[in-house]
């Protein structure tokens, strides 16, 4: 009786909110989202339905800690900026690749990102990712009027292409597979009608050759050139003042 008494306080001891949510992201990445229930957290874990809604309240929230786990663990892989290193176009890059590679690597993420902003603006998911592209977005220069609506344009971007990514029904997932479907598909746009679809033949070639990381990438320089365009830096501004 002892002994059982003594195995159950050390499973007590080891069982916290953390290692529960960290099963949770494990059971995620390699079963899906339909498969995390509390009866496969309690088989995991080796404990009882009570230890765990006694550290998580429900399946939501334990879904948005989840989340907000992944989502922290990717933005602190990237170093923080220091005083005069880098630039507020290089933090928005890190930030935004650091999503997208952790949405590649845990493909449920994808969609728990999009309920967050939508449902829970006020989540601790939400506010993570708008401060650190919030804060370059500033430093950038932008004034504060549009702070919200700049921030917003690039988290949108981000989450929406990262999503597409990483839902493509149908589209493999191993290299050999994705060359063997962009190929087919670049075949088909080749064969098109070329009066009907002329654009569409002549961009056959670079859509088989295409990467998503770069593509995404690329998506993110062209708002920041759009941003520094129409918000252009202190500097760069006062250069053009006085007349002719």
């Amino acid at each position: 009786m002892a002994t059982r008494t003594r195995q159950s306080q050390r499973r007590r001891q080891v069982l916290t909110r953390e290692r529960i949510v960290e099963t949770a992201v494990e059971l995620l990445d390699t079963v899906g989202k339909d498969a995390l229930t509390v009866r496969a957290l309690t088989g995991r874990l080796a404990t009882g339905s009570g230890a765990i809604y006694w550290h998580i309240g429900n399946m939501d929230e334990l879904l948005e800690a989840a989340t907000d786990a992944v989502v922290a663990d990717a933005l602190a892989t990237r170093p923080t900026r220091p005083a005069g290193a880098g630039s507020p176009q290089d933090e928005i890059r890190a930030v935004a690749l650091g999503l997208f590679d952790a949405v590649t690597e845990h493909p449920w993420l994808a969609a728990q990102l999009a309920a967050q902003l939508t449902r829970n603006p006020w989540g601790p998911v939400t506010l993570r990712i708008f401060e650190n592209i919030g804060r370059p977005v500033r430093t950038l220069g932008v004034p504060q009027g549009v702070w919200f609506t700049t921030t917003s344009t690039l988290v949108h971007y981000i989450l929406g292409a990262t999503a597409q990514t990483s839902q493509s029904t149908g589209v493999p997932s191993s290299e050999a597979e994705r060359a063997e479907f962009l190929g087919t598909a670049s075949r088909a746009w080749q064969d098109l009608d070329p009066d009907d679809y002329p654009f569409m033949r002549a961009i056959a070639d670079q859509m088989r050759e295409h990467d998503d990381r770069e593509q995404f990438l690329t998506g993110i320089d062209l708002i920041l050139t759009g941003i520094t365009t129409l918000h252009p830096p202190e500097p760069a501004r006062r250069s053009g003042e006085g007349g002719l």
